[in-house]
């Protein structure tokens, strides 16, 4: 009498978890860069052939090797449309098969794993997935203590200011069942005072955009004051208001020279209800049914951080909207409209919320919209960006009937 499938199944189930046990155990006590040696011994005891781990760098453009080896550009290849789509993608290549694998931690991509093997079949296709999943959480844990790894991500020097606010920055994207958020932002090592800001709970999501005086060292300390003033006064449990207000203050105590922009917006889970409050900013846009809801998210004008408790400017003003499902809010920066094209003419809000829309209506994940989005401007400008572009995207997908 032969196996029986489920007991088949059940063996091969106990090799991969002692397998992925061991990997892990060694990996968490290796530095990232040991890290693509470990995963070819892990993949040749799974049977799994040989295997290499990519990382995207900073820009989007190129898959790089964690070895050093070559890169894969992220468009125009199947590594690329894996990283690209979230997919596994499967080549022939002669006498065996290549197999990439997204390496995604939460909603945020990190590149691929490519394996090589004589077969794929179901058993070692699920090892692979197990083994990119595996990869992908020991890569976010070890990439805010690792110059290796920031290293890998860049393909040329990075200007002090942007140093300083990318370590400020959180992952490009957050995201859970029901809510995203993503954001880009460009030039990747030449930054002034842009950034951006978003987190996450079972039931809220906080996504902000900041747009500081000037390029330059002070700009980015402005930022870097006014996100940490926000971070404090959230963490602390302060509503909206109390977190703007806490931001106004600080800059006011300690860069009194210094102002800077701001959109904040709240996103409540359940309810689908945004407050948000815009501090001289350009207002959101509301994408709902693939067309721009004109003037959704318009509010009266409120003075920048920092200016507010000079002048003592009375309570900040929040406003409140209702979303629909698959309702998408875009908060950017004026270095996006107003970045210059070869013809000379504006990049402008036409052909911003024509590309948003596109995109969208393809079906694209809002970080693939973002990332052709931000190219399409870079690769079109006739100069480098005269100032710095931030584009930031929300979208609310509530489950059928609630959770």
């Amino acid at each position: 009498m032969g196996v029986s499938p489920v007991v088949h199944d059940a063996a091969l189930s106990e090799i991969d978890e002692e397998m992925l046990l061991s990997f892990l155990a060694r990996a968490h006590a290796a530095s990232p860069g040991e890290l693509p040696a470990l995963l070819r011994r892990c993949a040749a005891e799974l049977g799994l052939g040989t295997a290499a781990v990519y990382l995207v760098d900073l820009q989007q453009r190129h898959l790089q090797a964690m070895d050093g080896s070559d890169d894969i550009d992220v468009d125009g290849t199947l590594a690329g449309w894996s990283y690209r789509t979230l997919t596994i993608r499967i080549e022939d290549v002669g006498d065996s098969l290549s197999a990439w694998f997204p390496l995604v931690d939460g909603v945020e991509r990190l590149g691929v794993v490519g394996l090589r093997a004589g077969t794929m079949d179901a058993v070692r296709m699920r090892r692979g997935r197990m083994l990119a999943a595996v990869l992908a959480m020991l890569i976010t844990s070890k990439r805010s203590h690792s110059d290796i790894l920031s290293r890998i991500a860049r393909t040329q020097p990075m200007e002090l200011p942007a140093e300083m606010l990318r370590a400020f920055l959180p992952p490009r994207a957050i995201g859970n069942a029901e809510a995203t958020s993503t954001a880009v932002l460009e030039p990747a090592y030449e930054l002034g005072g842009d950034a951006f800001d978003h987190t996450l709970t079972s039931t809220r999501l906080d996504a902000t955009i900041f747009d500081a005086m000037g390029h330059s060292l002070a700009s980015g300390l402005t930022t870097s004051v006014a996100m940490a003033g926000g971070r404090n006064a959230r963490r602390n449990e302060a509503d909206l208001r109390t977190i703007v207000e806490t931001i106004d203050d600080a800059l006011a105590r300690w860069l009194p020279d210094q102002f800077c922009t701001a959109v904040f917006t709240q996103l409540d889970l359940r309810s689908g209800t945004l407050r948000w409050c815009n501090c001289g900013h350009p207002p959101p846009l509301l994408i709902r049914d693939h067309q721009v809801v004109p003037d959704a998210l318009a509010s009266p004008p409120q003075p920048p951080l920092g200016i507010a408790a000079q002048l003592g400017a009375g309570p900040r003003r929040i406003d409140e909207t209702r979303l629909l499902p698959g309702d998408r809010v875009l908060l950017y920066t004026d270095g996006v409209t107003e970045a210059r094209m070869t013809d000379g003419t504006l990049f402008g809000m036409e052909r911003f919320t024509e590309a948003i829309i596109r995109a969208t209506a393809a079906g694209e994940l809002p970080s693939e919209v973002l990332r052709r989005l931000i190219h399409q401007i870079l690769d079109r400008s006739d100069s480098r960006l005269r100032d710095d572009a931030t584009i930031l995207l929300l979208e609310w997908r509530p489950a059928p009937g609630g959770r």
